[in-house]
């Protein structure tokens, strides 16, 4: 249990505290920017999705696929993907003061942390102003291998903006799903995802 409490408390931490110092500045990386503020317009609306790339079956079966950018400031964005009525998941977009990072608030429905929580990555590169990678980190790996699934290790996450479509990858060897979603058509707002206030 203290081990697990360590990784989220490291996970919650996240790269910008532990690695930087708490009042790290912002760095401001065009690319980044630009990346972080196409998606910041669509605040407030949610959007439906679709498997696009899928190499070892259909991972989230038949169930509605909908994104959700839900809260945003000008530092971090909250995105909660809803798939059918499984709330557990959030995604946080956070800038660091040295990049961007990625990290999956995963919940219980009784609102309390998953065992497996708060994994992801930093960006290592200025990326594109449509397309940022997020290689595992070091507290992801730590996770991935006390969960006994040491194959994500290997884990690069991808979100991509443009106009039209927002893209959400996982690749690894052997590995690689993406959502896409309309961001011509705007959807209702899910239900509040688990272990966050309305």
């Amino acid at each position: 249990m203290k081990k697990f409490c360590a990784y989220v408390f490291l996970g919650l931490t996240g790269i910008s505290n532990v690695a930087f110092g708490k009042d790290a500045p912002l760095v401001s990386i065009p690319t980044h920017d630009a990346f972080f503020n196409a998606i910041k317009t669509h605040c407030g609306k949610a959007f439906q999705g679709k498997v696009s790339k899928d190499n070892v079956g259909n991972t989230f079966g038949d169930a509605a696929l909908v994104m959700h950018i839900r809260n945003c400031t000008d530092s971090e964005i909250q995105i909660p993907f809803h798939v059918g009525n499984d709330a557990s998941r959030t995604w946080i977009l956070t800038k660091t003061g040295a990049g961007l990072m990625l990290k999956h608030d995963h919940r219980n429905e009784d609102g309390s942390f998953h065992t497996s929580t708060m994994y992801g990555g930093h960006t290592l590169d200025e990326g594109f102003a449509q397309v940022q990678s997020f290689p595992a980190d070091a507290y992801s790996k730590a996770l991935f291998i006390g969960s006994g699934i040491a194959a994500s290790t290997d884990n690069v996450w991808q979100m991509m903006i443009y106009p039209r479509r927002f893209s959400y990858r996982l690749i690894r060897p052997a590995r690689e799903v993406q959502v896409d979603f309309d961001l011509d058509n705007p959807v209702a707002l899910p239900k509040t995802p688990w272990g966050y206030e309305e």
